[in-house]
């Protein structure tokens, strides 16, 4: 029965994402019309060309419902079969579990994910996925949240404090310790704050806003102190800088393979930015970027006017040029996200001086051109 049970929840729930992926993209494109999240574009036109593509086949939308708990222990069985003859994908594992779920991880069972290891550690993924509807549509559309996330890269670490470090002399002064670099397999993408500060959070995405005209929230509002350090998520390049009506002091940075804009906003009055940040800057995953405040909702620029301190965070899915703003954008929840990457969050020190925070390890990417 329950074997029997399972193959109905399949079969509704690829006549489900059929339905969705011909009719309810579209339409829901057609219905915001110009209710499209204003705190991530209103303005931005002019920094963010398009270009028309109106005849390529590319992904319209993305509903992304994959649990903080799938995604954890999907990255547990990729690092955990890293360097094995079957290792494991964890993006090509969500991707096969998503056709499973119909997109819905509300059903996710842990054990669901283990079976599902061991068919894709027995037959492969290609060989298991060969014939599967809809898997090409999760994998790609899956890729392009969480590509580049998990890596090879080069991460600083701390060692023992010599006694040469203690007496203010060496490679460490004034109580910094030294360090060594070491290659490792894992997470690359870091929290959004910085690690020891304090914070609040809950899935807001979808919630109702009304600043300026009704609209959707189509980011996620992360609550905590002003002045706390904003991390960068990614590596990318900052694209856009400066002030926005709706988001106040902002930072929208482009992931390397253009298929992820990250969007900061509401940052601290008068002194938004990390020091030196610019627009065209190369920024790495786990570097200061800017300070929590809650400028915004204003046309006069460095007010204050957002009742509580918090950091807007959103991500705009890209697959072609012309989703870059207006009724085609794509922005996904990124409350799991969140949650999943608070595991790995990037520690901060301050120079009492300028009273600037800056990351203490650096990391050195390969995938950063």
């Amino acid at each position: 029965m329950e074997e029997k049970s399972r193959n109905n929840h399949i079969v509704q729930a690829e006549m489900m994402l059929l339905a969705f992926l011909i009719v309810f993209g579209a339409m829901k494109r057609l219905s915001m019309g110009t209710l499209v999240n204003a705190e991530a574009n209103i303005g931005e036109t002019s920094e963010r060309g398009q270009t028309s593509s109106e005849e390529e086949d590319y992904i319209r939308w993305v509903d992304f419902d994959v649990s903080c708990e799938a995604l954890s222990q999907a990255y547990d069985y990729d690092i955990g079969t890293y360097m094995f003859d079957a290792h494991v994908n964890w993006i090509e594992l969500l991707a096969y579990l998503a056709v499973q779920y119909g997109g819905d991880f509300s059903c996710f069972k842990e054990k669901d994910m283990t079976e599902a290891v061991e068919k894709i550690q027995a037959q492969g993924i290609e060989a298991l996925t060969a014939d599967l509807k809809y898997y090409d549509y999760y994998l790609e559309a899956y890729e392009a949240v969480l590509g580049g996330m998990v890596g090879v890269y080069e991460v600083e670490q701390p060692t023992e404090v010599s006694e040469e470090t203690e007496s203010g002399s060496g490679t460490g002064t004034g109580g910094v310790e030294n360090t060594v670099w070491k290659q490792v397999y894992g997470l690359k993408a870091f929290s959004p704050i910085a690690k020891g500060f304090p914070y609040s959070e809950y899935d807001d995405f979808g919630a109702s806003r009304s600043y300026g005209y009704q609209r959707t929230h189509l980011g996620h509002d992360i609550l905590g102190q002003v002045g706390t350090p904003i991390i960068a998520i990614e590596s990318g390049t900052v694209r856009a800088l400066g002030w926005n009506q709706f988001g106040g002091w902002r930072i929208g940075i482009d992931s390397f393979d253009g298929k992820r804009y990250y969007y900061y906003a509401h940052l601290r009055q008068d002194r938004p930015y990390a020091e030196g940040l610019e627009e065209g800057d190369v920024v790495q995953a786990g570097d200061v970027i800017g300070y929590m405040g809650r400028t915004g909702y204003s046309a006069e620029e460095n007010t204050n006017n957002i009742d509580v301190y918090h950091l807007h965070l959103g991500m705009q899915l890209i697959f072609d040029e012309s989703q870059r703003e207006g009724t085609n954008e794509i922005w996904i929840d990124v409350y799991p996200l969140t949650r999943f990457l608070a595991r790995h969050a990037s520690e901060t020190v301050r120079n009492d001086e300028t009273k600037e925070w800056s990351r203490r390890y650096q990391i050195r990417d390969p995938e950063i051109p």
